[in-house]
């Protein structure tokens, strides 16, 4: 059973790394996966958020050890995956391809998948590309990566927190605040650590301090960290700036390809990160989906309502 509404700490009875690129090559990426729970069990792939944070320890504890074969993997610059914050061939496209080639590692012909934030982009983006390698879906925090999500994330957030905005903007001369994400990008991909560390903290507390119905300094201090918050900052700034690398229509334009698939949608009344209008769109937009709203949770999937809904969700698809 579930203790705090989270299972209690597991260790992986598997973990590995698992070449995505020629071997030998200077720079290639390599990933890192472990797996939790019953080897015999029913398949769950986690999708973390970011895109660059990473997986948690934490994330283990989700999942009913006695039901789930719990896979876990960092995605490429994130995390424990090597290089980390590299940008280079790191596109939705090609996140899409690892996800398949570690399903064939390790044998798996299909699973749920499970993930928050950037993480729901990138099942969805998933289950439209593999629909029959898709079980179910369990998602929250819902973020298309729409043109007015993005400028809401810069911008828009100030509405709601203007002090966190105010030391966000502040970070980038005046000058260069009428384009933040240029203004990060150009310091986040600087090759010296005295300009590219300083600008990863600035953007990844930011978004920490936005990111719980109330202030938490563990969560601000835990995407500060300066390996976190460069994986972080860097990557997230690569893909806003290239539309996340999604196709022309968006995810919303593609969804024929998984509309008969079931699916839980738990989203956070008052998610300052990605604000429910975005799940509520995709609801709409998803015939096998049902809309849970948590009314006193903000985007962390830790916050108590949200993690209970999330659990409840999953037991809907043990099997």
């Amino acid at each position: 059973m579930a203790s705090g509404d989270l299972f209690p700490e597991i260790e992986p009875f598997a973990a590995g790394y698992l070449p995505l690129e020629a071997t030998g090559e200077a720079g290639a990426h390599v990933m890192y996966w472990e797996q939790v729970g019953r080897p015999d069990g029913r398949p769950v792939l986690f999708l973390h958020g970011g895109p660059g944070a990473g997986a948690g320890i934490v994330h283990r504890r989700f999942f009913d050890p006695l039901v789930w074969r719990v896979v876990i993997f960092d995605q490429r610059g994130a995390g424990r995956s090597r290089p980390q914050g590299t940008l280079r061939d790191n596109t939705t496209a090609i996140l899409v391809d690892d996800i398949e080639r570690l399903r064939h590692h390790l044998g798996i012909a299909s699973w749920v998948l499970f993930g928050g934030s950037w993480g729901s982009t990138l099942a969805l983006s998933y289950a439209q590309a593999h629909p029959d390698r898709v079980v179910a879906l369990v998602l929250r925090g819902i973020f298309l990566g729409r043109p007015e999500e993005l400028h809401w994330f810069l911008y828009g957030l100030r509405t709601v927190f203007p002090d966190a905005h105010a030391l966000f903007a502040g970070h980038v001369p005046e000058a260069e605040r009428s384009d933040l994400l240029g203004a990060y990008l150009r310091r986040l991909t600087d090759p010296d650590p005295a300009v590219h560390l300083p600008a990863s903290r600035a953007w990844s507390e930011y978004e920490g301090t936005c990111s719980t119905l109330l202030p938490t300094g563990a969560a601000v201090a835990s995407f500060a960290r300066d390996r976190a918050a460069l994986g972080l900052a860097r990557v997230e700034a690569h893909y806003f700036a290239n539309g996340l690398f999604l196709p022309p229509g968006g995810l919303l334009g593609r969804m024929a390809a998984m509309a008969h698939l079931p699916g839980e949608i738990v989203q956070g009344r008052y998610d300052m990160v990605c604000p429910a209008r975005s799940a509520f769109d995709l609801a709409a937009a998803w015939p096998g989906a049902r809309l849970t709203i948590v009314p006193d949770a903000g985007h962390s999937a830790l916050e108590p309502g949200t993690r209970r809904a999330l659990i409840a969700a999953l037991e809907r698809f043990r099997g």
